[in-house]
């Protein structure tokens, strides 16, 4: 295997040849299993907001992984953590505890404001951290017995497991692999349809503050509020995904923050461990009792590589206002994007570093492809949206060169 390949910092020509120049794409369509379509590039390298394919080609990253590489790539911080805890100790399994697996159960209780009641079940991605919320819900009960109704939004996306899939408001995803656990009703994305619809049987609301895959769309104002308010008068759980919106990714550490409230639960992966397999159940007040012994684990869940990643991560964040950086960048790249004045920009949307482009043509793909031409990255979540999600470290130099090569996309159509 080439150097390049095996992962150390040398140049992207010291490859093996029949990797170049496409090379590798019949490879990958007879190994991998036919999920996704074959990727159109092959990366080898990263340094901060930057990535190189296997013929050398360099591409400014404003996907970040889809919103995991909090840190960009290669950050020493996240390097020596990682490093440094693979030298000492990889996994033990939940038969046992470690110091880093109880640092970052404690930061999280603090940054998520659950507080001392507050309880973390970790796993390994965001699908995982949104089956133990589902699991979660199915032990709340009433005076009358165990609650039969799950609400959950119409196009949001909650994972592709079979419970997360039965949160997920997205049919054709689903329609493949029902039946699907029961239980689960979506409704409009509005405060009306969540008056209406919910009662003493529901037994939790599922939201994503902020829809990405649908292509990065606001809840209404008012609407967490309204929320919070409708789940306590009910005695249902609110559970916010922020799978995608969390750990400064919007400008605040969670996207519940910008409406001033607390939910029952909180799903977190993504960006908590900077590219680190990860996923976290985070419980808030009576909603921490409700699972007891032997009800829901993982082998690999909150193991000590994986926990010393996410505390590096949220340390590195907090020590360089991160979260701050998020929401001052973000504001200025919605004002670069509007500033092209361009026709195929209907809307700009989101918080932070989270941010979605709306055409009006149906032209998201080709602008997603014409911008990789670029050596920009950048993610079309379906037909009519752009979606933004660069490495919270991103800069002045970061924003210039999106100009310049976002605008040569755009103008190239």
């Amino acid at each position: 295997m080439s150097e390049a390949l095996n992962g150390s910092r040398t140049t992207t020509g010291e490859v093996a040849g029949a990797w170049l120049d496409g090379g590798w794409k019949a490879p990958f369509g007879d190994a991998i299993m036919r999920t996704l379509a074959t990727p159109k590039r092959m990366l080898v390298r990263g340094e901060g907001c930057r990535v190189w394919d296997v013929d050398g080609n360099e591409y400014l990253d404003f996907l970040a992984g889809i919103a995991v590489n909090a840190l960009g790539h290669a950050h020493p911080a996240l390097v020596d953590a990682v490093s440094a805890q693979v030298a000492t100790l990889a996994h033990v399994s939940n038969y046992f505890s470690t110091p880093s697996q109880l640092e970052l159960a404690q930061r999280l209780r603090v940054i998520t404001g659950a507080g001392d009641r507050g309880r973390v079940l970790f796993g390994n991605s965001g699908a995982e951290a949104n089956e133990a919320a589902f699991k979660l819900a199915r032990l709340n009960k009433g005076p009358h017995g165990r609650k039969t109704r799950v609400l959950a939004l119409h196009n949001a996306f909650h994972g592709r497991t079979m419970g997360s899939l039965a949160l997920t408001g997205k049919p054709p995803m689903r329609e493949a692999f029902e039946p699907l656990p029961g239980g689960v009703e979506h409704i409009d994305s509005t405060i009306e349809a969540l008056e209406a619809a919910i009662d003493d049987r529901v037994a939790a609301l599922f939201v994503e503050p902020i829809k990405g895959e649908a292509g990065v769309l606001d809840l209404p104002e008012g609407f967490l509020r309204r929320a919070r308010e409708l789940t306590e008068k009910h005695h249902a759980l609110l559970i916010v995904d922020e799978i995608q919106t969390g750990v400064g990714r919007t400008g605040r550490w969670f996207a519940y923050q910008h409406a001033d409230i607390l939910p029952d639960a909180v799903t977190v992966a993504k960006g908590m461990a900077g590219g680190v397999p990860i996923g976290a159940l985070v419980t808030f007040g009576w909603a921490s009792d409700l699972f007891t012994q032997g009800q829901h684990g993982s082998t690999f869940g909150g193991n000590p590589l994986a926990t010393a990643a996410g505390n590096a991560v949220l340390a590195e964040i907090e020590r360089s206002d991160l979260v701050g950086n998020a929401a001052r960048r973000g504001e200025e790249l919605k004002q670069l994007i509007r500033s092209f004045d361009s026709p195929l920009i209907d809307d700009v949307r989101g918080h932070g570093l989270l941010i979605g482009i709306g055409l009006t043509d149906g032209e998201a793909h080709r602008l997603s492809d014409a911008a990789l031409a670029n050596g920009l990255i950048i993610n079309a979540p379906n037909e009519s949206s752009i979606r933004l999600a660069p490495p919270l470290i991103v800069g002045d130099a970061e924003l210039a060169e999106f100009r310049e090569r976002f605008g040569r996309a755009l103008a190239s159509l």
